[in-house]
């Protein structure tokens, strides 16, 4: 029986980093969590420990604050891409680097204060390789959006085990995560980022929806329509159940006004929406 290394790859995870930048008596403050991960020539430290060709992980993480300080940190997947060809570039042994890089947005409240935006995080993953190939995938994580009317469902299967109702007017609620991958290696970044999440707001308010398989669908289709450097988007999207609560022992009609907002267990709706013709995604996506 043959017995052999597979693939693999390492890294320093999530190396968080608050950069503040001084302009007088105006701040500006920008906060990530950026983890990387490498490959290439380096089976000798699984096979016989021989750490040659290895390069730290610590040294992943203080590269990254060095290249804050040195190179500054505007937008999220500029910098990934700077870190991803640094790595492969100055190191023979590594043949591909992987960096990915999650914002936490803040709203300015004076010169120097800050307030933390909940929830929503903006994302991106970058790929660069000893080719001088290079991919971008741009994201966010935690959109929660909700419409109280213009979503149905029924006319789904029935079995021996369903006890759901068909409805023709419900609340509904998620929690966007979505990735979208680039056509190109480089882009205005933040003014698609703004772009690519108004569309999808736009058809998530706008959807008549029979189901979140469909309004999903259609806020991809309004991005790719509206976001030419777009070529791929993916979606993660949980469907957050508001039951409606029985207020008929307390003599209470209720007409779609009360409701009980269940957290688990939850559908989990994930999807993608291509264009066609849109460049092999590679490893992109890995």
């Amino acid at each position: 029986m043959s017995i052999f290394l597979g693939a693999n790859r390492y890294g320093k995870a999530e190396t968080r980093l608050v950069r503040v930048v001084r302009d007088g008596d105006v701040h500006h403050l920008k906060d990530v969590n950026v983890s990387s991960s490498l490959s290439g020539d380096m089976a000798a430290a699984h096979l016989t420990g021989d750490n040659s060709r290895v390069l730290p992980t610590d040294t992943q993480k203080n590269t990254v604050y060095a290249f804050a300080k040195q190179h500054g940190v505007d937008q999220i997947e500029d910098f990934a891409a700077l870190l991803a060809r640094h790595f492969v570039k100055e190191q023979p042994s590594i043949h591909h680097a992987r960096v990915e890089i999650e914002e936490y947005a803040w709203d300015r409240r004076g010169g120097h204060s800050f307030v933390r935006r909940g929830g929503e995080v903006r994302t991106c993953l970058v790929h660069h390789d000893r080719d001088g190939r290079t991919s971008v995938v741009s994201g966010l994580k935690g959109l929660v959006v909700l419409n109280t009317t213009g979503s149905e469902f029924h006319g789904f299967v029935v079995d021996g085990y369903t006890t759901l109702q068909p409805t023709t007017d419900r609340v509904l609620a998620t929690a966007v995560d979505a990735r979208w991958r680039h056509a190109g290696e480089e882009g205005d970044y933040a003014g698609s980022y703004a772009a690519v999440r108004e569309r999808m707001l736009e058809a998530f308010a706008g959807t008549y929806s029979l189901s979140l398989q469909q309004t999903l669908y259609a806020m991809g289709e309004r991005v790719l329509e509206s976001c030419p450097e777009v070529c791929e988007i993916r979606f993660a999207m949980p469907n957050r159940h508001h039951f409606l609560v029985d207020l008929s022992p307390f003599g209470l009609d209720n007409d779609n006004e009360v409701f009980y907002a269940a957290d688990r267990p939850y559908g989990l709706i994930e999807g993608s929406v291509l264009r066609e013709g849109a460049p092999d995604a590679g490893f992109a996506w890995e």
